[in-house]
C-alpha cells in the first residue's frame, strides 16, 4: 500500500508540472499577441492617420480650395462653390473670364451673401458660400454691362438704382451661354441676351422687356 501511495504521489506531481509548463506556454502566445498588435499600432504614423482623414472628409470633385496667379503674380485663393465652378471650367471659359483681379473689392460676400471673384473678362459669382450652392461665369460684353447698369426695382436703369446681383435682375442662374450669334444669361429675375452680329440686347425683369440701359 505504502509503495502503491508514493507512485500516485509520484504521478500526480508530475502532471503538476506539465500542466504549469503548458500554463507558461499559454501565457507567453498571449504576450506575443499582445507585442505584435502594440507593434502594428506603433507602425501607423501621425502623417498616415491624417492621409485617412482626409480621404474620409473630402469629396472627388468638390475641391476646398482652388489657387490662381492673378494679376501682378499675386496668388488668389478660391473657396466654397466658386473653387468648384473654377475646377469644373471648361478651357474655353477659362481663356474667356482671364485671371483673377486682386485686392478687397474684387472679391468677397456681399451683405446678402452673395460671393464672387472678379476676372479680368468677367467674374464667378454665387448666391451664398455653402460649396454645394452652384456657381456661375458671367463674361464681360454687353450681357454683363446691362446686368451691371444701374436700374430701378422695376428693371428701368436708373441712375440711383441698384446693379449687379443687387439689382432688380439678381443673382446669375446660368453661365453665359452662346447658341449661334444669340448669347444669353439667366437671372433670379430675368434674363440677358445679345445678338452678337447684329449688336440688339434685350433685357426683361420679371417677364417684362426694360429697356437695356447701353449706348
Amino acid at each position: 500500500m505504502t509503495r502503491v501511495a508514493l507512485r500516485l504521489a509520484n504521478l500526480a506531481a508530475g502532471m503538476f508540472v506539465v500542466a504549469l509548463i503548458a500554463a507558461g506556454c499559454g501565457g507567453a502566445d498571449a504576450n506575443d499577441t499582445s507585442s505584435k498588435a502594440s507593434s502594428a499600432e506603433a507602425s501607423v504614423s501621425p502623417s498616415d492617420a491624417d492621409d485617412r482623414t482626409v480621404a474620409e472628409t473630402s469629396t472627388p470633385g468638390t475641391p476646398a480650395t482652388v489657387t490662381i496667379t492673378g494679376v501682378d503674380d499675386v496668388a488668389v485663393t478660391l473657396v466654397g462653390p466658386l473653387a468648384v465652378k473654377y475646377a469644373a471650367a471648361t478651357d474655353a471659359q477659362k481663356r474667356a473670364i482671364g485671371i483673377p483681379l486682386t485686392g478687397d473689392h474684387n472679391a468677397g460676400t456681399r451683405d446678402s451673401g452673395v460671393v464672387y471673384q472678379q476676372f479680368q473678362r468677367g467674374v464667378i459669382i454665387a448666391k451664398n458660400a455653402n460649396p454645394g450652392t452652384p456657381a456661375y461665369i458671367v463674361t464681360s460684353g454687353k450681357i454683363r454691362d446691362a446686368w451691371n447698369t444701374e436700374r430701378a426695382p422695376d428693371g428701368v436703369p436708373l441712375l440711383t438704382g441698384k446693379n449687379g446681383s443687387a439689382g432688380p435682375l439678381g443673382v446669375p442662374t446660368s453661365d453665359v451661354t452662346t447658341d449661334g450669334d444669340l448669347e444669353v444669361a439667366t437671372f433670379e429675375y430675368g434674363t440677358i441676351s445679345e445678338n452678337t452680329a447684329a449688336g440688339d440686347v434685350i433685357v426683361t425683369v420679371n417677364g417684362k422687356v426694360v429697356p437695356s440701359g447701353l449706348k
